[in-house]
């Protein structure tokens, strides 16, 4: 049995673990905290291949691919783990809050209509029909019935406890040192208590990946960007779609929690919750939704994107045998889940993977 070591136990760590111990691979995951405790628990969900993508293309495509493949996956997790990822077909509105936005969010509609996806473009009375707590303060919103949503927190317990009734070992709070590299080809990882041998390493550390000793020359360094949440209550439900803007988004749950969010911060690996990045969000999430103002605040975190100069993952085989990258995904963790596990499965056991991913060599 081929081992195999994955380095961070996210969702694309613990993703990838579950597909490699279901294809008969020994598998090892290392990480530095708790499973999914990291970027992953930090996320707000939103399964946005239309949503969240600026422009066709490779990537565009992928997070489609992705997305498509969401309903069945969250239906095969809870079965195996017993545990619900909290998937709901909320659909998201864009929301247009001036002419400008009104006609960046046309030309959006446009190009995804001429590919064959759903985009309904509402005007501001057909928009506060469907969800009335809106703002009359808009011009309009683009309506996407196929963007939904998951809970990263519930999505990141049930790919643990897959991955670990399928066989995967975790081995918690143990460092990464290095890679083992020799002969053009991945020998292993030496941590804090010594060298695990592996024919295969994955790489899926979340922002930290870049940081890793005896890493190989990438196509691109990946960065942390930080990004604060805020986390309301309001019973019942105040709206239930996820609203987007060009500012934020706001994203309800089904239990009455509403998460806003989130900055965009260049500033290393701090995660703290600044006044300034709680002023922005509540003042993105009000203008868009002004019935919020009466909701429970409850608490609020940052996490670490992890983000790459070119915008495009880190997804698949290095020019050292054996070794492969599953990170960089950005602000599309959530959505690039099944794919990128599926993508690095596939290339292990010598597949061609079902979408091209020549754009994200690494």
């Amino acid at each position: 049995m081929e081992r195999v070591v994955i380095i961070g136990a996210g969702v694309m760590g613990c993703a990838c673990a579950h597909r490699l111990a279901e294809a008969g691979f020994a598998v090892t995951l290392l990480e530095k905290s708790l499973p999914g405790a990291e970027s992953s628990a930090a996320a707000a969900g939103i399964l946005g291949a239309q949503s969240e993508v600026s422009g066709p293309g490779a990537f565009f495509e992928l997070c489609l691919a992705s997305r498509t493949r969401f309903r069945e996956y969250a239906r095969e997790l809870t079965e195996l783990s017993g545990v619900s990822i909290g998937y709901e077909d909320s659909g998201v509105m864009e929301v247009a809050l001036d002419p400008a936005e009104g006609r960046l969010s046309v030309g959006r509609a446009e190009w995804m209509l001429e590919r064959g996806l759903r985009v309904e473009l509402l005007d501001r009375e057909e928009a506060r029909r469907l969800e009335p707590a809106l703002t009359d303060h808009m011009v309009g919103a683009s309506f996407f019935p196929d963007d939904h949503q998951v809970d990263p927190v519930a999505l990141s317990a049930a790919l643990a406890s897959a991955a670990a009734r399928l066989g995967a070992v975790f081995r918690s709070g143990e460092r990464v040192r290095e890679l083992r590299i020799g002969d053009d080809r991945v020998h292993g990882v030496l941590t804090d208590a010594g060298l695990i041998p592996a024919e295969w390493v994955v790489v899926a550390g979340g922002a930290w990946s870049s940081e890793i000793r005896g890493m190989p020359r990438l196509r691109t360094a990946i960065r942390p960007v930080a990004g604060q949440i805020l986390q309301l209550e309001h019973r019942p439900p105040l709206f239930r779609h996820v609203v987007y803007g060009y500012k934020g988004y706001v994203v309800p749950r089904a239990d009455g929690r509403i998460l806003m969010g989130s900055t965009l911060e260049d500033r290393g690996f701090d995660k703290a919750v600044t006044l300034g990045g709680i002023h922005r969000v509540a003042g993105m999430a009000l203008e868009m939704l002004p019935g919020l103002s009466q909701a429970r605040f409850t608490t609020s975190w940052s996490g670490l994107r992890p983000a790459t100069a070119d915008g495009q993952p880190l997804l698949g085989a290095c020019a050292v045998k054996g070794l492969l990258m599953a990170a960089g995904h950005y602000r599309n963790g959530i959505l690039l889940t099944p794919i990128t596990a599926e993508v690095i499965r596939d290339l292990m056991l010598g597949r061609t993977p079902a979408v091209p991913i020549d754009d994200f060599a690494p």
